[in-house]
């Protein structure tokens, strides 16, 4: 049975990424996500199977950037336990250094951009579809700006 991250940090990434779970019966699969009061709730749905990263954010620029060194190491350190075939993302900056990892060990990747993007790049997305196996939008608008993405929208 093939071996599935499912990575996002939290809010509306995780949201989105959730929406996946009946795609979970199918595989061997983890989560990981950030560690945050909003997210304890995982680790009591999913025994065994949610690991956590550190939350950070990006408007706290200085802490910022020594917690991202931090993720970018228990990143790869997740990446050798979990040794997925696979790697599921719907963003943030949280997935990046695992997809990454993902990429340089041969591993397939796919990305579903934000459904709340209709204009205009993520900043995420800058940095994963040049890697992506698949990657994935919501909005026919999203195909200028990545033109070798497959739509989901049906209009």
């Amino acid at each position: 049975m093939k071996k599935v991250l499912f990575i996002s940090s939290i809010g509306g990434h995780l949201s989105e990424l959730m929406s996946l779970e009946p795609l979970f019966k199918n595989y061997e699969y983890t989560i990981i996500t950030e560690k945050s009061e909003t997210t304890k709730y995982l680790q009591k749905r999913y025994k065994g199977r949610v690991f956590y990263v550190p939350y950070s954010t990006r408007s706290k620029l200085f802490s910022y950037i020594f917690k991202y060194i931090f993720v970018i190491i228990k990143s790869f350190i997740l990446f050798l336990k979990i040794r997925p075939d696979v790697i599921v993302s719907t963003g943030t900056h949280t997935a990046v250094p695992i997809c990454y990892f993902g990429k340089i060990f041969g591993k397939k990747i796919i990305y579903i951009e934000t459904y709340a993007n209709i204009t205009r790049k993520t900043l995420t997305g800058k940095f994963l579809y040049p890697i992506s196996n698949l990657f994935i939008v919501h909005w026919k608008s999203m195909k200028k700006l990545y033109p070798n993405a497959v739509c989901l929208e049906k209009y």
